[in-house]
């Protein structure tokens, strides 16, 4: 049976051993060492990073410096310009329509995304394009499908590529498919005028993260999905894109005033980095890069394929119950840490508030996927390093038993 990673190392897990956590693509629970650098950071001396002439500000720069670059390292970002610290994912790609989306799309361009994906990685291009209307620029936001497997159709986004294209957005582990997408398949396809840009999300923490090896021009990730704490992600803007990106935050350290009153941008990451950075985020997120590097990004993954696919198996016995799209359909053994189902005459709250009385906390409802998505009412299960296989054992009995009685 497998066995959990770490559990002793999450503080929340150990104060109630009868909860299965079950909703880490929700939120990560977190590991001491992330709880004590957010303390460290707070009982210490507080100072703007680089904005004093005084050692506690000129500690608190080098304290975000080093957690930049140990983020540049860890998804293998050719230098820490590349990374641009954003209170999370959805900042993120917001950042990257309003500083990139506003300063270089025109009208006829086209962006293309999956409506399938999760609204953070749909609403914001919908968003752009009623901004730009309403000066006068009209874009085209062109939707692609995804497979029965859960991946993006690359054949399919292939014939929507044309010269108007100017971007084109995925998502590299899907929020509740579980599948994966790389684009590989569009390697030399596509025009050099299309930026390309991943949600890693569901990818921190879970799989190694290689932003060269997925040609992007943008990725974003969120810190409390990878055991850090909310407020604090990731954007990741490739150096061959700095160029087109502009000042949308401007504010304190992000842009300079010119004599005839033009916003110049400084460069990155400053530039779109405006106010005082979240320093206790920052720290944490360094912490859990340190966890994570501690218990291996390949052991991590080998522990969430092999859940993955161990709870496929178990739900598979279950009548009644339907699998959704994702690695259940495929033909290879990949696994993310994700899976989703319908059980046959229940809905999905319902089932979500009998798991919790049995002490499963998961996932029930509409996912955060954009409305009319199809797969509103369905239930999630997604692990992590603190899960086991006896736990997911127990789940699929007691889903068994339910099935069993909802006829």
């Amino acid at each position: 049976m497998l066995q959990a990673l770490a559990r002793d190392q999450f503080p929340a897990l150990l104060a109630e051993p009868g909860v299965v956590y079950l909703d880490s693509a929700a939120t990560t629970q977190k590991p001491r060492r992330v709880i004590d650098a957010v303390a460290a950071e707070l009982a210490g001396p507080a100072a703007n990073p680089g904005r004093g002439a005084y050692p506690w500000s000129s500690r608190a720069a080098r304290r975000v410096a080093e957690v930049r670059e140990r983020v540049a390292r860890f998804i293998g970002a050719q230098g820490p310009d590349e990374v641009v610290f954003v209170p999370g994912a959805t900042a993120g790609l917001n950042a990257v329509a309003l500083s990139w989306g506003m300063a270089n799309l025109a009208d006829g361009d086209e962006i293309l995304y999956s409506p399938l994906d999760h609204s953070s990685t749909v609403y914001p291009w919908l968003n752009l394009r009623d901004m730009l209307a309403r000066s006068g620029t009209r874009i085209t936001l062109v939707p692609y499908s995804v497979t029965a497997t859960g991946e993006a159709d690359t054949a399919y986004i292939r014939s929507k590529v044309s010269p108007r294209t100017r971007l084109i957005v995925a998502t590299h582990v899907h929020s509740l498919f579980g599948s994966m997408t790389t684009l590989e398949e569009l390697r030399g396809q596509i025009g050099c005028q299309v930026r390309l840009c991943f949600d890693c999300t569901q990818s921190a923490g879970h799989v190694q993260v290689d932003v060269t090896g997925l040609d992007a021009d943008f990725v974003v990730f969120s810190a409390h999905k990878m055991f850090g704490i909310p407020g604090t992600g990731v954007l990741y803007a490739r150096r061959r894109v700095h160029p087109e990106l502009a000042p949308f935050l401007p504010g304190g350290n992000s842009a300079v005033r010119l004599d005839e009153g033009r916003l110049q941008g400084l460069q990155m990451p400053e530039r779109l980095e405006g106010g005082t950075p979240d320093l206790p985020g920052i720290a944490a997120l360094g912490a859990a890069l340190d966890f994570i590097d501690e218990l291996g990004v390949g052991r991590i993954a080998a522990h969430g394929q092999a859940l993955t696919r161990f709870l496929i198996d178990r739900l598979r016995e279950i009548r009644h119950l339907t699998l959704l799209p994702g690695v259940a359909w495929g033909q290879c053994s990949a696994g993310y840490g994700i899976v989703s189902f319908r059980l046959d005459g229940v809905r999905s709250d319902d089932l979500g508030f009998a798991l919790s009385a049995h002490g499963f906390y998961l996932r029930a409802g509409r996912h955060c996927l954009p409305a009319g998505s199809g797969y509103e009412d369905s239930v999630r299960v997604s692990v992590h390093v603190y899960n086991s296989g006896a736990e997911l054992s127990r789940l699929a009995g007691v889903l068994s038993g339910l099935a069993g009685g909802a006829g």
